[in-house]
């Protein structure tokens, strides 16, 4: 019995052992646990170069879009753009639809980098800091026949990515056989900023060709679509994201001018077509859902959505205050008894008549009916990049860091 006894203790300090040790592996594990979690994590964000107060220094921009941030893809592939555009900054066209500079040529100064050369422009292009992708008239879903007729562009946003997929990987292989030339570090492809204005045409489209209520049930399939691109950036590589939300297209002054004289009642206080600019919120609202889901999903990525049509909608409502004049007039075309687009030709009872511009282009709003203009671009530009416009709140040059 004695012999059982002592055989008894023994197991059970052996036990006791064995439980004290486990415990201590738990309260360890638990620790530690607890320690990385409490600790700052590192992120594929801290691949970026920082300069002071934690500027973030990219070394190029991808952008993808359509006319409000295209940089000559369109001019270079369809018809080059006439004089005026491009007069008030560049003294000649520049492939730009304004008369000078647009939102992503201020994106690059405030970055420290040189403008971003347009994909398809193969004259004068140097890709070392980025690509533009963008082409005026360009969805972000494909489009059909009819809308090629209407002159929107088949450079869908899908397209522009095959673009920008190619683009990578030629980049890639010829550095890999040690070809020098014009083009991005591969590294850089993944601390590069990627910045994507585009969805305005969609809805245009839907309202040119559908009826609104089906325009308002498209926007679930258009959104997902532009997910899905951003998802398949961030598969090659892409980590920070600068997204644009569209502009309030009802106070496009070309259409708000058209049915405000046909539909009165259809407009708002601003001269503004009330129903457009709903939808274009109502896209907004969803596109703005979608970034919130990747951020969730894309656990590496820093993905910033940016309030472009709050920061429109204030310079068109308060146009006068900021010393522009009557936000739905134009600086350059005609629109009247006959419609003669900016930089254009026609004969009227034998008369060659051009579509020139404005006197001071620096007091309009728009460009040509349909674009900014210069001096808008500058002053929505500096209203969005110091973030007051964006969620998270943060400026351009902070967009590689993560918020807390």
């Amino acid at each position: 019995m004695v012999g059982t006894r002592e055989a008894r203790l023994s197991i059970g300090k052996q036990n006791f052992g064995l439980a004290r040790g486990i415990a201590t592996v738990v309260i360890g594990v638990l620790v530690a646990i607890a320690f990385s979690v409490l600790m700052p994590r590192k992120t594929e964000s801290s691949s970026w170069t920082l300069g002071d107060s934690g500027v973030c220094r990219f070394p190029a921009i991808y952008n993808f879009g359509d006319s409000n941030s295209d940089t000559g893809g369109r001019s270079a592939v369809f018809y080059r753009l006439p004089s005026p555009y491009g007069s008030s900054f560049f003294g000649k066209p520049a492939g730009r639809f304004s008369d000078g500079q647009v939102v992503i040529d201020v994106i690059a100064e405030k970055l420290g980098l040189p403008f971003v050369s347009a994909y398809l422009d193969s004259v004068g292009s140097d890709y070392r800091h980025g690509v533009n992708f963008a082409t005026g008239g360009s969805t972000i879903q494909p489009i059909d026949g009819r809308a090629f007729d209407a002159r929107f562009s088949p450079i869908s946003l899908d397209v522009q990515l095959l673009q920008f997929q190619q683009f990578k990987a030629r980049t890639n292989e010829l550095f890999s056989n040690g070809v020098k030339s014009p083009l991005p570090l591969p590294a850089d492809f993944s601390k590069a900023l990627y910045t994507l204005d585009i969805g305005q045409n969609d809805l245009h489209a839907g309202f040119k060709f559908t009826t609104e209520e089906q325009v308002q049930a498209s926007i679930p399939n258009i959104t997902h679509q532009f997910a899905s691109v951003v998802e398949k950036l961030y598969q090659e590589g892409a980590r920070a994201f600068w997204i644009h939300n569209t502009g309030p297209l009802g106070c496009i002054p070309m259409t708000a001018r058209h049915i405000s004289a046909m539909q009165p009642d259809k407009v708002d206080g601003t001269g503004c077509v009330k129903s457009h600019n709903e939808i274009a919120q109502e896209f907004n609202r969803q596109l703005k859902e979608r970034v919130s889901d990747l951020r969730a999903k894309l656990t590496n990525a820093v993905l910033t959505y940016v309030d472009m049509y709050s920061a429109k909608f204030m310079l068109i409502s308060e146009a006068k205050q900021h010393g522009f004049t009557d936000p739905l007039s134009y600086c350059c075309g005609r629109d009247g008894d006959y419609f003669l687009p900016c930089g254009m030709k026609i004969a009227v009872d034998g008369v060659e008549v051009s579509g020139d511009s404005c006197s001071d282009p620096s007091r309009h709003v728009s460009w040509d009916g349909i674009h900014y203009s210069h001096a808008a671009n500058l002053w929505i530009a500096n209203k969005i990049l110091d973030g007051s416009f964006s969620d998270p709140p943060v400026a351009i040059t902070e967009s590689c860091h993560k918020a807390l």
